[in-house]
């Protein structure tokens, strides 16, 4: 079985050979890469003249939500307005028109994350819209979520309830500690299985190879041949994971991550971590791979910063879910197990803390005489002190961006706890390449509303304009509704160098993946046009014309 595609636009990722004109497969490995009308006897394998198309490896989605997506279906999409008024209108007519019986619980997204710039919202505020069953809505940062009274009773919170990670994954409260309806983070995954008990219901979100092969079969019609899920909610994706592989149709390396939230329990998470390892892993799956949320987000103020953040009267720095001493004892505790690490961080102070406790960590290990064993990603980086740009490189730290943010995504969300002057310097990473660092990108979807912005192409259209079409800046303030600073832009030829052999290097797949490359697996994408030749504004219009996943055409025609 094999395949020779020649007349062809190559572009390897290899950079002992970045371009060629003629591949051949064979066994489901690349048995050649070579200019036009050069290749080796391969009699009886067809033959595909491509007429100059583009061809480039397969993709890599490296910070991907695959298990969130897919129990995300039954959600309820909100009206795009920061027109309080009409949410609530919203929430109650969809509340009258299903009633309890027929919807127990009603969660809805998105609201804008600056609908309520005066202070957050209230749970006494949804209660007048729904009083009868918990509700839920999502605000459009993904890190906030606002409830009903309802739906505090039912998970038993009240306010001698503890926080899970005080200053992260919260209740916000009044003066009086009680909750206000207001949580940060998904903290109500700690509670919400009490409320399904009493309310005699879950929602339809188990995770059968059903309810996620849209979501695989999406980033497959879209040049996606591996992905890393960023955060395994529910393992039970693992084994309908293993059951798609078994029909043939899974076309993707798949690596998962399991949170842990300190150094007291990152153990019992090694643990469970190796236990699926040994359960699930396969040539196709792996579990390899620990997650920590270190800070907050910067739309909603609790990023961790350096200088002071500006929505408060009194000095402060944000949250920071450990310091760096805690940090470096996780990572020496990971090193041990070989388990890499995936970190979640926005703000300067908290991207300075993971990079001294790698420093400390690699010291440490250096002075024992022990090896350095592990991968550190930092995942979104969105604000880096110029100091620190170099340090990535230095201390061999993966950066990881999602590049549909690169534009006006969120909005101004971040400017009024930044300050202008820091929100203008967040997301560059052009400095850090400069320096030598392994810079990433992914997705990080969480929800089917938003599951077609993770075509790698339209994040790249975004990140190399910084202009997001469907939720553009005000042309008024920013020309062109350019996401200051233009000059952060990244390049087509960075784009396909993060979407490919450095996602490769990452997953720890570049033996075998991340480059058009003799002796790789023949995963590989054919592409109607250019990424290197489009205008910027254009890349969002390249579409997939086929995809190779080992040596079989999955999706699409030669």
């Amino acid at each position: 079985m094999g395949m020779v595609l020649t007349n062809a636009r190559v572009h390897t990722a290899d950079e002992e050979r970045p371009l060629a004109g003629t591949v051949v497969i064979e066994d489901g490995l690349i048995t050649h890469v070579g200019d036009h009308g050069t290749s080796p006897d391969v009699a009886g394998l067809p033959v595909y003249d491509l007429g100059g198309r583009t061809v480039i490896p397969g993709l890599i989605d490296a910070h991907t939500h695959p298990s969130m997506v897919s129990q995300s279906s039954w959600h309820v999409r909100l009206p795009w307005t920061t027109d309080v008024d009409e949410i609530l209108r919203f929430i109650a007519d969809y509340a009258a028109a299903h009633p309890v019986e027929e919807a127990p619980y009603l969660y809805f997204e998105y609201y804008p994350s600056t609908t309520f710039r005066d202070g957050g919202p209230t749970r006494e505020l949804l209660d007048g819209a729904v009083s009868d069953r918990p509700v839920l809505c999502q605000d459009f940062s993904e890190h906030e979520h606002w409830v009903n009274s309802k739906m505090l009773e039912l998970m038993g919170v009240t306010r001698d309830t503890p926080d899970p990670v005080p200053g992260l994954e919260m209740f916000v409260r009044d003066e009086a500690g009680e909750p206000t309806g207001l949580l940060r983070e998904f903290v109500h995954r700690h509670f919400v299985d009490a409320m399904y008990e009493r309310i005699g219901w879950t929602p339809p979100q188990e995770l059968t190879p059903e309810r996620i092969k849209p979501f695989f079969d999406f980033m497959t019609d879209h040049g996606v041949t591996a992905l890393f899920e960023a955060l395994i909610v529910d393992d039970r994706i693992l084994a309908s994971l293993a059951e798609l592989d078994e029909r043939g149709e899974l076309n993707a390396y798949y690596s998962g991550a399991l949170q842990f939230q300190n150094a007291a329990d990152l153990p019992t998470v090694l643990d469970r971590l190796a236990e699926l390892r040994t359960r699930h892993g396969s040539e196709h799956i792996d579990v390899s791979t620990v997650k920590l949320f270190l800070d907050g987000t910067n739309e909603s103020g609790n990023s961790a910063v350096i200088g002071p953040l500006c929505s408060h009267a009194e000095a402060h720095l944000g949250e920071i879910g450990m310091e760096v001493d805690e940090l470096e004892q996780c990572l020496l505790l990971c090193n041990a197990a070989t388990v890499d690490v995936h970190v979640h961080l926005v703000g300067d102070r908290a991207f300075r803390v993971a990079c001294d406790a790698v420093e400390a960590a690699r010291d440490r290990l250096a002075d024992e005489g022990d090896a350095w064993r592990i991968q550190v990603t930092l995942a979104h980086c969105e604000l880096v002190d110029p100091a620190d740009m170099i340090r990535p490189a230095e201390l061999g730290i993966f950066v990881n961006w999602t590049t549909h943010w690169s534009g006006g995504y969120f909005g101004e969300g971040a400017k009024e706890h930044l300050g202008e002057e820091r929100w203008n310097r967040m997301y560059r990473f052009n400095e850090m390449v400069a320096g030598g660092a392994v810079v990433t990108f992914g997705s990080d979807v969480v929800t089917a509303y938003e599951l077609h912005r993770a075509d790698p192409m339209f994040g790249m259209q975004v990140a190399a304009t910084r202009v997001d079409p469907e939720y553009p800046l005000d042309p008024s303030a920013y020309p062109n509704s350019v996401r200051p600073a233009a000059d952060a832009r990244l390049s087509s030829d960075l784009l396909l160098q993060g979407y490919t052999i450095n996602g490769a290097k990452q997953l720890r797949l570049s033996d075998r993946l991340g480059s058009i490359t003799v002796g790789k697996v023949a995963n590989l994408v054919v592409l109607n046009g250019s990424p290197t030749d489009a205008a910027p504004e254009s890349l969002g219009d390249i579409k997939c014309d086929a995809v190779v996943f080992e040596g079989r055409v999955v999706s699409g025609s030669l």
